[in-house]
């Protein structure tokens, strides 16, 4: 289905024009968790950064509202009603990359409770790991996508369930140390954040294999692409 998606975004058609919306949506909230993470990582002020941040998800919330008029204008219209299974894809995956960039926020704003940098030793190198892993998973998704590349996207659905799972036990190895109260919360919201944004980057990459009643579940331990 994903394919016919595609093939419909690039048609001189009012859908092409939500498939250009929808790769834009894609870029700046992949350009906010990379900076999110830059401020969450470094021992420098970022105010600037954190502003690009809250501009880019008014962009990205407009663009939300924007597609989902697209969608209705679209269907509203005699003849399109074959569209609607790929209409309802294109809704679910925009909320997942909506919310990408409402965890990109959080992730930012954690270092108001964490005035001082964050500790050296196997806990951070930890969570920059998984940063790397979620942050290549993110930038691999928009031409996974836009290619349909199934392959790949299962490889990396695989690798990114394995990622959530690493995420849960730094969480418990974090809760069982000796930081300080801030340190623990800003290393614990850290990752849960991660693993939030990877699960979320998972959603989009279930569009390329399975169908759309699966789409939304795809980053929970046991969904499959069975039926793709």
């Amino acid at each position: 289905m994903l394919r016919e998606l595609l093939g419909i975004f690039r048609a001189s058609d009012p859908l092409s024009e939500m498939g250009a919306n929808f790769g834009l949506m894609l870029q700046l909230t992949y350009d906010m968790n990379i900076a999110a993470g830059q401020i969450f990582f470094s021992e420098e002020d970022r105010i600037a950064e954190r502003e690009n941040i809250y501009e880019w998800d008014g962009k990205v919330n407009e663009l939300e509202r924007t597609i989902r008029r697209q969608v209705i204008t679209h269907l509203a219209v005699p003849g399109n009603e074959a569209d609607l299974a790929y209409s309802l894809l294109l809704m679910s995956l925009v909320k997942d990359v909506e919310r990408l960039g409402d965890y990109a926020k959080n992730l930012s704003e954690i270092v108001d409770i964490r005035p001082d940098p964050l500790p050296d030793g196997s806990e951070l190198a930890s969570l920059v790991a998984i940063r790397e892993r979620v942050e290549f998973a993110f930038r691999s998704c928009a031409d996974v996508f836009k290619r349909s590349r199934k392959d790949q996207a299962l490889e990396l659905i695989q690798q990114g369930r394995e990622t959530a799972r690493q995420c849960d036990r730094l969480i418990a190895e974090i809760g069982r140390g000796d930081h300080d109260a801030a340190t623990t919360t800003a290393l614990i919201l850290g990752t849960r954040y991660y693993k939030r944004i990877g699960g979320h980057v998972l959603n989009v990459l279930s569009s390329v294999v399975v169908p759309l009643d699966e789409v939304d579940y795809y980053d929970e331990d046991g969904a499959s692409p069975s039926g793709s």
